[in-house]
């Protein structure tokens, strides 16, 4: 997992043959125009979800402890603050149930070993091994959540 402030999202563009076009699309979307909802930039390869929405309690997020083995999501905080819950899926032991491969999603019972607050202009990139709990918090949140295929 990687978190660091907006402005620094370049230096981050070297890590997966994608990630350099994913980066000039997140850097040229105006997030004011953005409409809720998915963007394809690259077909499957780069999409784009934007979400305008309330946050939920800890307990409801953790329920859906989750991971994904298509895609990394590099996960963008416009408006409102984020509470998230991380762990290593290496450290997760109880499965809920199978991998959805339709929906690139696996969950689990594990609990987040630690949480870390996410303020506007920052971002997270979650790769296949970062089992995370987003959404947690008071209030709305406006964010960009984008699925780089692997």
């Amino acid at each position: 997992m990687i978190l660091d402030s907006i402005n620094r999202l370049q230096a981050y563009s070297t890590l997966h043959p994608r990630f350099a076009k994913a980066m000039e699309c997140i850097a040229a979307a105006n997030y004011h125009e953005l409409p809720t909802g998915e963007i394809k930039w690259d077909g499957d390869d780069i999409r784009a979800i934007v979400i305008h929405d309330q946050l939920v309690s800890e307990k409801d997020s953790t329920d859906y402890f989750e991971c994904h083995n298509t895609y990394i999501d590099i996960q963008i905080v416009y408006e409102g603050i984020e509470r998230v819950g991380w762990k290593s899926r290496t450290n997760c032991l109880l499965p809920r149930g199978e991998y959805n491969t339709e929906k690139d999603v696996l969950f689990y019972e594990d609990k987040p070993e630690l949480f870390f607050e996410l303020k506007p202009a920052h971002f997270t990139i979650y790769f296949p091994d970062d089992v995370h709990a987003p959404m947690i918090g008071d209030g709305a949140i406006k964010k960009m959540v984008v699925k780089v295929r692997v």
